[in-house]
């Protein structure tokens, strides 16, 4: 008699979500100090001098106001951005907040300030401050073209970061509308939004729109549009595109273990195998979830149970696999479809504490009646009778027997 009523495990589902995917979005967090103050400084330089920089909207239908900085207002503009480079943000907001309010000021005075207030919130990862800043530069309409739209990619990237996805996609459609830009560094923001926001077949579009115009695309980027091939169910243009990013970067797990996904996803586990065991090979399987990617991958193809259990039994050895349900279970399965009965008798009696109910030691009840140990039998369905299963009858069957 067999295990009969064995509880599947969802081993496929479990893999598939091994996939990596990084967003576009840049994180304001984990940048250090000095980045951003060199960031802040080219922004600068760029913003109030449009003379001196390339027009990075060629095609922009916003015609520039050419309004520059008003002499009334020079000295205080000049302070804030003082106390902005010696990092005194504080003062520098003030100042900011007195051009803004001032009715000396012109639209590009007010515009500037509010860029530099924009950036003080940024600094200090007050992403809601440096959002409604960089509205205020844009409602000002004073800036050239290169400031002004750099303050509406920025918002719409702080907005995709903060998940305020409608509003992202909202400032991204305008930000193209005007510019009518082909960056692909833009068009990435609006494929990021869009995916966000689980418009899958749009996302792709515009996601391949980017990666298509880009000379050097980023792994990022095609990730996220391996991904949305996913969520789409297109599953052989995923792993044409999983493919591709491993070849061109074999020293990259991560690429190796979504074309691992990939293959599973499309139930091509003989090739999702082979990367893994490249991986395993070279000792780059190193959590819990990377040797349950391997080891569900060969309990997905027929006759590969001893494979499996040889994986588990590894990832135990070396401390890397949990002494999970999931993994004992898992253990015991395929031991036992694989004809290794007595060691799988043991990792049922691993598993079976582990479980939320009673079935595992019914299961295992089960296993020790066939092979003729009736009195563990009896113990294992007393466990499992007073853990609860679905149904009695079967402990109670084994509990009937004579002997023990």
């Amino acid at each position: 008699m067999s295990p009969s009523n064995a509880r599947p495990l969802n081993l496929l589902a479990a893999a598939v979500g091994a996939i990596l995917l990084l967003g576009s979005v840049s994180d304001a967090s984990a940048q250090s100090a000095r980045e951003r103050s060199e960031q802040r400084r080219e922004r600068q330089g760029e913003n109030s001098s449009s003379q001196a920089t390339e027009d990075a909207y060629p095609d922009a239908t916003r015609e520039e106001p050419g309004t520059k900085a008003s002499s009334r207002m020079s000295q205080r503009l000049q302070r804030m951005v003082d106390y902005y480079d010696k990092d005194e943000g504080d003062k520098a907001l003030e100042v900011a907040n007195e051009i803004m309010a001032s009715d000396k000021a012109n639209e590009y005075d007010k515009a500037f300030a509010a860029q530099i207030s924009a950036q003080v919130h940024y600094d200090r990862d007050d992403s809601a401050g440096a959002i409604a800043s960089l509205q205020q530069a844009i409602d000002y309409n004073g800036l050239d073209n290169n400031g002004h739209y750099g303050a509406m990619l920025m918002m719409a990237q702080l907005q995709l970061q903060e998940e305020q996805y409608d509003a992202a996609l909202s400032t991204i459609d305008r930000f193209f509308a005007e510019t009518r830009s082909t960056n692909p560094e833009h068009l990435i923001v609006k494929g990021n939004a869009l995916y966000r926001m689980e418009r899958y077949p749009e996302a792709a579009t515009v996601l391949k729109q980017a990666i298509d115009a880009s000379p050097e695309p980023r792994n990022d980027w095609q990730q996220m549009l391996m991904a949305t091939y996913f969520e789409t169910g297109q599953t052989a243009e995923a792993a044409a595109l999983a493919e591709s990013i491993a070849a061109k970067t074999p020293d990259d797990k991560r690429a190796q273990m979504n074309l691992a996904a990939t293959y599973q996803q499309g139930e091509q586990f003989d090739k999702a195998a082979e990367v893994l065991e490249g991986l395993r090979a070279s000792g780059q399987l190193t959590t819990d979830q990377e040797y349950r990617q391997l080891y569900s991958t060969y309990l997905n193809m027929d006759g590969n149970e001893a494979k499996a259990a040889g994986v588990i039994q590894e990832g135990f050895q070396k401390g890397i696999l949990e002494n999970s349900f999931q993994n004992n279970l898992a253990l015991a399965q395929s031991l036992y479809f694989s004809d290794q009965v007595a060691p799988a008798i043991e990792a049922y009696k691993k598993a079976a504490p582990l479980d939320d109910d009673g079935e595992t030691y019914l299961n295992l009840a089960r296993i020790l009646w066939q092979e003729d140990r009736v009195p563990e039998a009896k113990e294992a369905a007393r466990q499992a009778k007073a853990k609860g299963v679905r149904s009695a009858k079967d402990a109670d069957t084994i509990l009937a027997l004579p002997g023990g």
